[in-house]
């Protein structure tokens, strides 16, 4: 019996006992959730939603063979993998959320916990990586019609080895990547003469503590100002990325425990509002994470509790200070998403231990909802699949909640083990989609050929929607416009994640049952860079579906 025989029978009796007793959907008051697949073939650690509806979902390439074939007898030769020279599998797929299917794709070098964000054009640039991976930049481009598209590498596209780095879009369409194991620095991508260099940044080797390094995957978010708020452990700076200059230095978060990998917690910036000719507050949430020692800890044996705490703060400020809130459930390795109707949902992870190989503990199935207008938590229906390490969560169009991952083991394990690998992939449909409340949402008339197709808008715009509700004529204080950049998500942390509130409440009937809200695209490209972005219609914290707009 061959390895992969093995393997795969392993596999399928592992699926038999783990998923006997689920049922396919959990329902009610607190949300639904679906099993989408038993398995897409690789285990998602890295996810991004393309303006196709298509989304990339790509994990390590060194675990040996997956459970997915590459096309067309394809074999992936790399001579400087760990695991297999020559691999015949896939270690990257394509998910088609319409018609719920998947294709693998090719990868070549190692994208082990590598980052990404997507151009100002829909390009999904991705960067770093681990072994041959780590300084590798490769390009995945939307596919169009039936085009089957798939990765393009490009080597030695970055200066340095960037392994655990973060990447955030600039408002000038360019990408800036920060930080990595032990680099203390940060580059531009694309290159040009003036940036093909990289940059030193004090901050990250302050933050490092002694060796433990839990400044990994920072937090970063583009301020309205158009500098940088960055978080690394558990302090924050904003920075002058053009300058290369530290503007603001914030307070330590209270308790001074770490929040970022391998400690990781999640942080998302709180809604935006487009005020034109105003100055516009900005607010970071910090959440979760593992207390100061936790790490060490578990190669003891002892896993400490998760932290149940929220740090908030004002950026914008002049003399901004850390809010603390306390979540319902301590939460170690979970996502922080920014949903439609400009709550955040809180989803994945484990109650105590750290992120790391069989270092988490006692799993978090219950998503929780937070509403950062009167900052009150909502605990919802969970899950029956633990997500450990290594699992990922993004927003579909729909506004669902695509969740997949969790591995935290060297290799895919299937049996024997506390927390099997996950190749599943189940969505997660919010409270906002019971169908309670159908004649509540807004559904947009898109008089486009396709629902996704796209609409090319200016900065400083009019932006005129028509909807249709079921429950009749909406009051037109309670609608709004919402426009969401889809992130790139991995390690509990979603790059580049942003969600303006554009306006509302300027309602008219334009026909029978037929109604229009007007409003207008932010003005400067530090309140929104450039790109694809998803606008939807909310009435009553009931979001429509969506509709992408091409930003430019």
């Amino acid at each position: 019996m061959t390895r992969t025989t093995t393997l795969l029978l392993s596999f399928l009796l592992f699926q038999l006992l783990h998923f006997s007793g689920r049922t396919a959907a959990v329902s009610g008051g607190g949300g639904k959730w679906k099993l989408l697949h038993l398995s897409i073939g690789i285990t998602a650690m890295h996810m991004q939603l393309l303006n196709n509806d298509k989304v990339v979902i790509y994990d390590r390439t060194d675990y040996g063979r997956s459970n997915i074939t590459l096309p067309n007898g394809i074999c992936r030769n790399d001579p400087s993998d760990q695991a297999l020279k020559i691999d015949c599998t896939a270690h990257s797929v394509e998910y088609d959320v319409a018609s719920n299917s998947y294709r693998p794709l090719m990868v070549l070098t190692d994208v082990w916990c590598s980052s990404g964000a997507v151009m100002a054009d829909g390009t999904f640039i991705q960067t770093g990586g681990f072994n041959d991976g780590d300084r590798v930049v490769r390009v995945f481009k939307p596919c169009i019609g039936g085009e089957l598209c798939d990765w393009e590498e490009i080597n030695r596209g970055l200066i340095q080895r960037r392994w655990y780095a973060t990447n955030h879009i600039l408002p000038d369409g360019r990408q800036i990547i920060i930080g990595g194991r032990r680099q203390f620095n940060y580059e531009f991508y694309p290159k040009s003469r003036a940036t093909n260099r990289v940059f030193n940044l004090p901050f990250l080797a302050q933050t490092n503590d002694r060796g433990i390094e839990n400044n990994l995957y920072p937090f970063v978010f583009l301020n309205p100002d158009g500098n940088l708020f960055i978080f690394a452990n558990d302090r924050a700076i904003l920075f002058d990325y053009a300058r290369h200059s530290v503007v603001k230095t914030y307070p330590q978060i209270p308790g001074g425990d770490p929040r970022c990998y391998p400690s990781t917690g999640s942080a998302v910036l709180l809604p935006l509002k487009n005020l034109r000719g105003k100055a516009t507050a900005a607010e970071v949430l910090v959440c979760g994470g593992a207390p100061k020692g936790a790490f060490a800890a578990t190669n003891k044996g002892i896993f400490m509790r998760a932290l149940n705490t929220c740090g908030r703060i004002r950026v914008t400020d002049q003399n901004p200070q850390w809010v603390m809130e306390t979540m319902p459930r301590a939460r170690v390795m979970g996502d922080m998403l920014l949903l439609p109707n400009g709550q955040v949902l809180m989803i994945n992870g484990a109650a105590s231990g750290t992120a790391g190989w069989e270092m988490g503990r006692n799993p978090v199935l219950n998503p929780v909802l937070y509403n950062p207008i009167n900052s009150r938590f909502k605990v919802l229906n969970p899950t029956t699949i633990p997500r450990m390490y290594h699992s990922t969560a993004i927003v579909l169009r729909d506004g669902r909640v695509l969740v997949g991952g969790s591995n935290p083991h060297r290799l895919y394990e299937f049996s024997k083990v506390l927390y099997p690998t996950e190749l599943s992939i189940e969505s997660f449909s919010p409270p906002y989609l019971d169908p309670s409340l159908n004649n509540l949402r807004p559904i947009i008339i898109n008089s486009r050929s396709s629902p996704n197709a796209h609409f090319k808008i200016g900065y400083g715009q009019r932006l005129a929607i028509r909807f249709t509700m079921l429950s009749g004529v909406p009051k037109g204080d309670l609608v709004t416009v919402t426009m969401l950049a889809p992130p790139f998500n991995t390690h509990s942390y979603s790059m580049s994640q942003r969600l303006l509130i554009l306006g509302g409440g300027n309602v008219k009937i334009v026909g029978k049952s037929l109604y229009q809200v007007a409003v207008t695209t932010p003005t400067i490209t530090n309140l929104a860079p450039p790109g694809y972005y998803l606008v939807f219609v909310v009435y009553q914290d009931v979001p429509s579906e969506g509709i992408w707009v091409h930003l430019q």
